[in-house]
């Protein structure tokens, strides 16, 4: 097998295919791995998304001189991935109180995290101000009645409102997030009334406003347009574009480069409201995507009307194709290459737990170990326990060497919520 026949941007940075013809991600036989640690199985090159966090500062570094990267934790809500891109100059984001213990027990320190909801709970927003996180991001009135009452005394706690900006870029609906109808944010109509209500309140520092449009995205145009529906709100000093870079998923796929993204985003910025204002950004699927690779074991192969091949996950590890048809790609893991045209499914009691419909194997068979690459981004997050399954572990890879990250669930796990 040649390195051609691998589709290099879809895979980790670094992987490969090696002599005996098995594939290699963080220079680890991915074979020997899955002897080692069992399937189904997370495999993250570790230098993947170090090289990813610092292409990403690089981009923006040559376009701005005041900015901030904050690692949509979401996207793979794991302490090692968050303490990885702390380490690499990111702050965090998180999306709740179980999110902000994860990235703490990373050691992002608190003052570089910020959290996010449309529907924090009175707990969420205690534990944020109790660990003194660097700023909430406010999307409705009662977030700012709830802090006004958690914060007392000399605490000054820095928020950012999320305004709906009305722009709904070309992705799935599912991940879209700024129209006119979403359930995130003070639409256009509410915001200026918000902005008022947040500046009336001494304890909280309202630092400039924060949009997020949607995920998956390949046409940048719409975040200038975001950003001139905010014109008429005022001038503040620092703007929140969210995320929502594209990743490949499929050979097929061509995101912008992060280079493109980052100057589209700080263009943007300087156009519609000119120099001198902070560039605040969330990437986090475009960062841990492609760094994962997921390892299962063919179970079975059958014929109805067409050939199902039936590996030992599925919707409980990668949730994304049931909810709303993302695509993957697969292949055998020492086997690339296609031949048998079949559906990839999982174990699950669904019709509906395909993870590649019109998959292309190399005639698989029972025992055969397949490989789903660009699976780091919210497959860890979405992990489930449907059927009684076990949540997969998280193994880092680099140079050779793998350790574990995250464990295997076992049966005890299941049951130790049970009284």
């Amino acid at each position: 097998m040649a390195e051609a026949e691998l589709t290099t941007h879809v895979y980790p940075i670094g992987s490969r295919i090696n002599e005996q013809g098995r594939l290699e991600v963080g220079g680890c036989d991915v074979v020997e791995l899955a002897k080692e640690f069992g399937t189904p199985a997370y495999l993250v090159a570790e230098d993947d998304l170090r090289a990813r966090a610092r292409g990403l500062q690089s981009a923006f570094a040559a376009e701005s001189d005041d900015f901030e990267l904050i690692f949509a934790s979401k996207a793979f809500p794991c302490a090692a991935v968050c303490g990885l891109f702390a380490e690499e100059g990111f702050s965090c984001d998180v999306a709740s109180a179980g999110e902000l213990a994860v990235a703490l027990a990373g050691g992002v320190p608190a003052a570089q995290i910020q959290m996010h909801g449309n529907a924090k709970s009175a707990l969420d927003l205690e534990q944020a101000v109790e660990h003194g996180i660097g700023a909430v991001v406010v999307d409705n009135l009662r977030d700012l009645d709830r802090l006004e009452q958690l914060v007392g005394g000399n605490q000054t706690q820095r928020i950012y409102l999320r305004i709906a900006p009305g722009v709904s870029p070309d992705t799935h609906p599912a991940i879209s997030t700024g129209g006119p109808n979403t359930k995130f944010g003070f639409d256009l109509e509410h915001a200026a009334a918000a902005i008022a209500r947040a500046q009336a309140i001494e304890s909280l520092e309202l630092a400039g406003l924060h949009f997020h449009i949607g995920s998956q995205i390949f046409d940048l145009a719409p975040f200038e347009g975001a950003l001139q529906s905010l014109a008429n709100l005022g001038d503040f000093k620092a703007y929140n574009l969210g995320g929502g870079l594209a990743a490949a998923y499929t050979a097929h796929d061509q995101p912008p480069s992060y280079a493109e993204y980052a100057a589209a985003k700080a263009g943007a910025l300087a156009s519609v409201f000119g120099p001198g204002h902070r560039l605040l950004d969330e990437p986090g699927r475009a960062l841990v995507a492609n760094g994962c690779v997921t390892l299962y074991e063919v179970e079975s192969v059958k014929r109805n009307v067409d050939t199902y091949v039936a590996v030992n996950g599925g919707m409980s590890d990668n949730l994304r194709p049931m909810l709303y048809g993302a695509r993957y790609e697969a292949e055998i893991a020492d086997r690339f290459g296609g031949g048998t045209a079949c559906h990839l499914v999982g174990k699950h009691c669904e019709s509906g737990d395909i993870l590649i419909r019109d998959a292309d194997l190399n005639q698989p068979v029972a025992g055969d170990l397949v490989v789903v690459p660009a699976t780091g981004a919210y497959g860890h997050a979405m992990a489930n326990n449907y059927n009684g399954a076990l949540r997969p572990p998280v193994i880092f890879a680099s140079n050779g060497d793998a350790r574990l990250v995250v464990r295997r669930e076992s049966n005890d796990d299941l049951l130790v919520r049970d009284v």
